[in-house]
């Protein structure tokens, strides 16, 4: 079964787009309110935190309670806005992963993002190493 949902996952290029289109709305109240905290600026630019290609924030190796209770309060925070905003057609999975893959081709160099195999990777000049799934 769920090799046939990702087939019909796969094969929907055009709902993907459009989903991507819409990704960015869908999480730029949190990222926004988020991006005004100092303990997430910090956190990031330390390298403790980054993007993951599942549209969530994830922890880099090890971090202290405050990292990772900034951490859990932007991820509900994205799912409620993935939630909320999936367009209709899509799961809130597919939405959250086209954010995901934007997030991702959005961070600057020296921030850190999870790769598609699960590495942890430093951004660098060049672009992100993203899901060929991505739009």
């Amino acid at each position: 079964m769920m090799t046939k949902l990702w087939k019909q996952w796969k094969a929907s290029g055009l709902a993907m787009a459009a989903i991507a289109v819409t990704a960015a709305v869908a999480v730029a109240v949190p990222s926004a309110m988020a991006q005004r905290d100092p303990a997430y600026e910090k956190a990031r630019a330390a390298g403790q935190i980054g993007e993951q290609p599942d549209g969530y924030l994830g922890i880099v190796g090890s971090a202290t309670k405050e990292v990772r209770d900034l951490v859990t309060d932007i991820n509900i925070k994205r799912k409620a806005a993935y939630t909320s905003n999936a367009p209709q057609g899509s799961t809130v999975e597919q939405f959250a992963f086209a954010t995901g893959c934007n997030l991702i081709a959005k961070t600057r160099p020296g921030e850190k993002y999870k790769a598609p195999d699960g590495r942890w990777l430093t951004r660098d000049s060049g672009p992100p190493v993203r899901d060929t799934r991505c739009p």
